[in-house]
């Protein structure tokens, strides 16, 4: 009888076979491939586009390098001849097209800075300091994201509690103060730690308060203000002197993914499944951990993408102010001494890793979406 039962039950409702369903599994795959294309496809129009805009924005800038260069006493002559000898002289669709076949093959060219037989290579001077950026940029994410996951989680968990509030007002400062503000406010920190006694504010304290506030700066430690690091620096000492700049990043990227982790939790707990779990007797703590977050790797990943980017291109105000060797502060020398050859290649990289990482983002959300992977 429980045979035939289940003979009917088959023949009421025939499992599909398996050809239909490699056809769906093949399907998606063709779908997903053609996502991937297009996406590659924009991003590589856009830094097409990117290029130009630098290029021309590059081109327009008031003055003449010749000129600064040699200063206004030079002759017309003079000009005309270093112009010449830089590839100035050219028009500017045919330096365009120059510099960026140079530039897709990962020639940059000669720097202006460097005439003659000692010439000096964008690719050899940016190399070294785009190493010291991705290596705090990664230093920061490493020891960002976990944090800001983890927060995020504790903040839904004692949601409108105290500790979500104490964790919201921190982050929201955080977010809402500049970086270079929050880096001096760091260095002036570490400064106090040896000179707080010395300072006029110590002396119109009252003793005690004087004194206490001398052993909480001891408690800081002496972190280098100066991020001088080298190639020949052990790895200890290069995150050592890396410190101070990867607390001022990690502030602010920690604020930004805490704040978006608890908010993409939050909005999971109003949703029917989750109130079911409620229902079944399910611990809060465990709802969020092995019910809510699972789903929220989506929109999460796609804070963690993009603050990735902000590490990597937003760094320069950060490099300066700690005057680290970075990519950043060769950005901004070059700027100062009007070296374009530079100015363009550290752009166009920047835009380059900022546009990458947007595709990874892309990516990211539409394998974590369903929705999106299987339109209707």
């Amino acid at each position: 009888m429980d045979q035939q039962r289940a003979g009917a039950f088959e023949d009421a409702f025939p499992s599909p076979p398996a050809a239909s369903r490699a056809e769906r599994a093949n399907g998606v795959y063709r779908r997903l491939i053609g996502i991937v294309a297009r996406r590659l496809a924009l991003a590589v129009a856009s830094l097409l586009v990117v290029s130009v805009i630098i290029f021309g924005s590059v081109a327009l800038l008031p003055g003449n390098y010749a000129t600064a260069v040699l200063g206004q006493s030079a002759t017309p002559e003079t000009v005309a001849a270093f112009e010449r000898e830089l590839g100035l002289d050219r028009p500017a669709v045919e330096r365009y097209t120059t510099w960026i076949s140079g530039a897709i093959r990962g020639d940059f060219g000669a720097s202006f800075t460097s005439r003659g037989d000692n010439k000096r290579y964008v690719s050899a001077m940016i190399a070294p300091r785009l190493f010291n950026t991705m290596f705090l940029a990664s230093f920061v994410a490493i020891v960002a994201v976990p944090l800001a996951i983890f927060l995020g989680v504790l903040c839904a968990y004692y949601r409108n509690g105290w500790v979500d509030r104490v964790l919201n007002s921190t982050t929201l400062t955080a977010i809402s103060v500049p970086e270079f503000f929050i880096a001096y406010i760091l260095t002036y920190i570490v400064i106090m730690r040896d000179s707080f006694a010395m300072t006029g504010w110590a002396q119109a304290l009252p003793a005690w308060l004087s004194e206490w506030f001398g052993r909480a700066f001891a408690i800081i430690p002496a972190f280098p203000i100066l991020a001088d690091v080298s190639p020949s620096m052990a790895l200890s000492d290069r995150l050592w002197m890396c410190a101070l700049p990867a607390l001022t990043l990690g502030l602010v990227t920690v604020a930004y993914m805490m704040r978006m982790t608890r908010a993409a939790i939050i909005n999971l707990l109003a949703t029917p499944y989750i109130e079911m779990a409620h229902l079944k007797g399910i611990s809060p703590f465990s709802i969020i951990v092995r019910h809510a977050l699972p789903n929220a790797w989506g929109p999460i990943a796609y804070v963690v993408t993009v603050n990735l980017a902000y590490l990597i291109t937003g760094v320069v105000v950060v490099e300066v102010v700690f005057v680290y060797p970075g990519a950043g502060q060769l950005l901004v020398d070059a700027v100062r001494s009007r070296d374009i050859p530079v100015v363009q290649a550290c752009t166009l990289i920047f835009a380059s890793a900022y546009i990458l990482l947007n595709l990874v983002t892309d990516l990211i959300t539409i394998l974590t979406n369903p929705r999106l992977l299987h339109p209707r």
